[in-house]
């Protein structure tokens, strides 16, 4: 069955925004949506072989992505600048990253471990997120432009939360690449805006 549909798009950018909602939430507030933690993350571990909506364990895991995504496309004004910049930036290093082999090579073989900790210990386990961020820092940080989280100084100088944060950035790349693997480009998301908001409406249904 063929991957390219409005829905698995419309599901790849919630997973977008999804990861760019967690960051802010962690550098603002240095906590976030824990369920929605857990998926994100999760998603990092998941082919799409069983369905793009198994990558985060059913669409529930998915529910803040959806909410988020609803909101930045709904009105003229973007609801969430900081929250737009992430997921934007998230897109553009995805593209940058699908030139260089070397450095995906070095990410898959990264999550692999990774993936190993999780079987044993569960995604959020603290060891687990410091691997993620290390992946992140030594490979999607070395691309430009990188990408600079607004919040408080408090929570961004913490190293767990730091982790997090890279963790979900992480996440956020391997949401683009599913993006691109349904069929999604940037002209796309822009001629296809009004069919992606009938369709979050449709997912938002079945929650």
């Amino acid at each position: 069955m063929s991957l390219n549909t409005i829905t698995n798009q419309t599901i790849a950018l919630a997973g977008i925004s999804q990861a760019a909602a967690l960051v802010q939430q962690l550098a603002t507030k240095g906590t976030a949506n824990s369920a929605a933690l857990e998926a994100c993350i999760g998603s990092l571990f998941i082919n799409d072989k069983d369905g793009v909506a198994n990558v985060f364990g059913g669409l529930s895991g998915i529910t803040l992505g959806l909410e988020q995504l609803n909101e930045q496309m709904t009105g003229f004004k973007i609801a969430n600048p900081d929250q737009a910049r992430y997921a934007a930036s998230l897109v553009f290093l995805e593209r940058q990253l699908a030139k260089q082999p070397q450095l995906l090579s070095t990410i898959f073989t990264g999550i692999e471990r990774a993936q190993e900790q999780s079987v044993q210990f569960g995604p959020l386990h603290e060891n687990v997120l410091a691997n993620l961020g290390d992946i992140y820092h030594n490979t999607v940080s070395t691309l430009q432009p990188r990408i600079m989280v607004n919040g408080e100084q408090e929570y961004l100088s913490r190293p767990d939360i730091v982790n997090k944060v890279r963790a979900c950035l992480l996440a956020g790349i391997r949401s683009a690449i599913l993006w691109q693997h349904c069929g999604g480009t940037r002209w796309k998301f822009l001629f296809y805006r009004k069919k992606i908001q009938v369709e979050i409406q449709n997912l938002r249904k079945q929650l």
